[in-house]
């Protein structure tokens, strides 16, 4: 198996980098693009345990559209093979003083593109 093909890297890296850009802007169209359309797909959140697309999309259509700026950190992408990676990157915001989010995904590529099959978003306590 290769891990971190160039040409598969640059795939999901640029996965990525749209799912960050509709995050920001709010673009659920986009959001719910890029995630598995599937039973089987899990988000966990900061406040919520969403089991399938549909609990993931009412989600994301009842959260706020405010507020979602955000900057990154330690933003790690990894494939293994062409068909499988993962994302995880720590994240800010100004509105969170004294807290760090952190958020990996399992991205696999499917017959439509890459798609988010699994993640989990969680905030800590900053350290020193």
């Amino acid at each position: 198996m290769i891990i971190n093909d160039v040409a598969v890297h640059e795939e999901l890296t640029a996965a990525f980098a749209r799912y960050e850009q509709a995050l920001v802007s709010n673009d659920v169209a986009v959001l719910d693009e890029l995630f598995w359309q599937s039973e089987h797909t899990i988000r966990y959140g900061g406040g919520e345990n969403l089991y399938g697309a549909a609990e993931i999309l009412a989600f994301r259509n009842a959260r706020p559209s405010a507020g979602l700026e955000r900057s990154l950190s330690r933003t790690v992408i990894t494939t293994y093979g062409s068909d499988y990676g993962t994302a995880s990157t720590l994240f800010s915001r100004d509105s969170a003083p004294g807290k760090t989010g952190r958020q990996m995904q399992t991205w696999v590529r499917m017959e439509d593109g890459w798609r988010v099959v699994a993640a989990h978003v969680s905030v800590v306590d900053t350290t020193a």
